[in-house]
């Protein structure tokens, strides 16, 4: 695996499927130039989903025409309650992609405990999954998540996927044990959205951008999680072939890592415990309880965590991206926002937090700096 790959979410024409007449021919032009400047870059990992529209159709004219053993494919299906209709979807992906067999196939989005079971029960999608792999129609299965750490970490744990494509970065930290554990299983650990998820990290904020010089903070998100042997391949969801210079070029440092980040890594944390302090810093994960046991389903921890970058190192127009993206009911953005924190009772949630007296006000702070429009996912746009 290269240490980035070419995700397929943002070079595509639409987010639905659509008739091949409708895709701009400069479109089209944009996603093969994208593909073939990745490759030429030695980025060989191509990903793409069944949930991405019309990208799978759309590198079904690509593909094919490059040498086959050189590029490592992926595409991702949704676990569904029928194993039946679950490999139905895994052939229309294998009919877009004019491939006869895909390197690597991930279960897309194990979110909640109920796509996990129908992703691991007798006859569910794993199996079927297996079955496709025993006929020579995927190498390797994985599963890929947006869901709350004890689910990826179940999911991991289960013993029944060889790679796992998570988010954990700088402002994010919170999937190390699922990490750990997949390490623990000889596992590949494939991060999801460093440069979006991770930040907002192509449109940063001057102070981050003073702190993380000499590098950009793109590139120093980027060696901070590479620096981490347990982590394998960041994804970089090119847009346009020009995409990829940034991160290549931070891979000046790669064989001085260490000494690289350190210096940065240190001068972030100083700065984040000047503005919130060094006590929160080391222990604002402590007592919080999931979502799911929190009145009004306020999610504590993300809500939190959001709140300590924002107010650490400015990261606001990501804070308001991720914040308003909860409350829609979807199980990708899981949890509601702190809109309705002061008409509801949150004593037992927090009973077991040392900041149990001062959370109420920095969740009425968040939402106060960061509610906004409520957001709509890329494929619901």
């Amino acid at each position: 695996m290269p240490v980035f790959s070419c995700g397929g979410m943002r070079y595509q024409f639409k987010w639905q499927d659509v008739d091949p007449k409708e895709v701009p021919v400069e479109g089209q032009a944009n996603l093969e130039a994208t593909i073939r400047r990745a490759v030429e870059l030695g980025i060989n990992h191509i990903e793409t989903a069944r949930g991405y529209g019309s990208s799978e159709m759309q590198l079904g004219w690509v593909l094919p025409k490059l040498p086959r053993d050189k590029i490592i494919v992926q595409t991702k299906v949704a676990p569904h309650a029928s194993a039946k209709e679950f490999l139905a979807t895994f052939e229309k992906s294998m009919k877009y992609l004019r491939l006869d067999y895909v390197d690597l196939l991930s279960l897309h989005g194990v979110n909640n405990r109920q796509l996990l079971d129908w992703s691991v029960r007798k006859g569910g999608c794993v199996e079927a999954a297996r079955q496709l792999q025993r006929e020579g129609r995927i190498r390797h299965l994985g599963f890929s998540t947006h869901a709350t750490e004890d689910i990826v970490l179940a999911a991991v744990e289960t013993g029944e996927f060889d790679y796992v494509n998570l988010h954990w970065y700088f402002v994010n930290d919170l999937n190390w044990p699922a990490v750990a554990a997949a390490a623990r299983r000889d596992m590949g650990v494939f991060i999801i959205s460093p440069n979006d998820k991770g930040g907002k990290l192509y449109s940063p904020p001057p102070r981050l951008r003073e702190l993380c010089a000499p590098l950009t903070p793109m590139q120093f998100n980027a060696l901070y999680c590479l620096a981490r042997p347990e982590v394998h391949t960041l994804s970089c969801g090119a847009a346009r072939p020009a995409d990829f210079d940034e991160h290549v070029a931070g891979l000046e440092f790669y064989d001085r890592i260490p000494e690289t980040i350190a210096p940065i890594e240190r001068k972030l944390r100083e700065e984040i415990e000047r503005r919130v302090g060094r006590d929160w810093v080391e222990r604002w994960e402590e007592g919080l309880p999931d979502y799911l046991a929190v009145p009004g389903h306020i999610h504590l921890k993300e809500i939190l965590r959001l709140w300590t970058y924002v107010k650490g190192l400015d990261l606001v127009e990501w804070g308001k991206m991720r914040y308003n993206l909860m409350s829609q009911g979807d199980h990708w953005f899981p949890g509601e926002t702190a809109g309705k924190v002061d008409e509801l009772d949150l004593g037992v949630a927090l009973k077991g937090s040392p900041f149990r007296d001062k959370i109420p006000g920095m969740l009425r702070e968040a939402h106060d700096l960061l509610s906004d429009a409520p957001r709509k996912r890329l494929s619901q746009r």
